[in-house]
């Protein structure tokens, strides 16, 4: 089975995260989700296997955040849309594994679906 990292390479987290994989001797796909977004179906698909909502996946410190999310009272349909045009705000880095999937916050976190 292919895992796929959602990796942003200038973030400590997500480079850390796919050092620990690759430490494991796997190979993941690489989607630096910042130059190649996903699609809505993609997102929708993550968040369903991670098992959260869009709002806990949300980084809250960016401008994008404060620009376009805070203080919205947004559907999931209207806040995965905005995230897919706004990848910046999504937390990563996010690895998936058939149908489990992990925020590497800590990177050690990803371990259990390795």
């Amino acid at each position: 089975m292919t895992i796929t990292i959602y990796h942003n390479p200038r973030c400590s987290k997500s480079r850390q995260t796919l050092a620990l994989i690759e430490g494991q001797g796997i190979k993941p796909d690489i989607i630096e989700y910042l130059k190649n977004p996903p699609s809505e179906a993609e997102l929708e698909t993550v968040l369903t296997k991670l098992g959260k909502e869009p709002a806990e996946l949300l980084r809250t410190g960016e401008d994008e955040f404060r620009q376009y999310f805070k203080g919205r009272d947004l559907s999931r349909a209207e806040a995965i849309s905005l995230m897919v045009q706004h990848p910046k705000v999504i937390e990563r880095p996010i690895v998936v594994n058939g149908d489990r999937a992990a925020v590497g916050r800590p990177p050690e976190s990803v371990l259990d679906i390795l």
